[in-house]
């Protein structure tokens, strides 16, 4: 399987709240995380992100992406999507439902290591995203 199938198996199945079950096959054991984004501070592995994820589809259950690229640099190991994050506040969760809409554009960068992804970085401005759903 190459990279890229990898990488857009695993990209399905955490932007559709598939969580770290329906990820894994995709990543190392111990797969890291990083993004400047304050709401992500403290998830480091890509377990954590993909159950986060999967957690964010409670209070946005209407959350889809709409795919703008998805690219593979072979000699460097790595595939990146661009998507934009769209769903409304329609549950409560971590504040009550405010009925408010998202649209947040974000980029995964995927670097693998043989077959699986061995870390991950999400590129997402997090506090413009909340201030669109009423969280901030």
């Amino acid at each position: 399987m190459s990279i890229e199938t990898t990488a857009r198996e695993f990209f399905e199945a955490c932007e559709t709240g598939k969580g770290w079950e329906g990820c894994k096959g995709c990543c190392h054991q111990g797969a890291t995380f990083s993004a400047q984004a304050d709401a992500l501070a403290d998830i480091s592995t890509l377990e954590g992100y993909a159950d986060w994820m999967k957690g964010l589809l409670t209070p946005i259950p209407d959350g889809h992406y709409e795919l703008k690229s998805f690219s593979t640099d072979a000699d460097r190991g790595v595939v990146t999507a661009f998507a934009v994050f769209h769903g409304t506040h329609s549950v409560d969760g971590p504040v009550p439902a405010t009925g408010n809409k998202v649209a947040a554009d974000y980029v995964y960068a995927m670097e693998f290591e043989g077959e699986k992804i061995r870390h991950m970085t999400k590129i997402w401005n997090d506090g413009h995203s909340l201030k669109q759903l009423g969280w901030a």
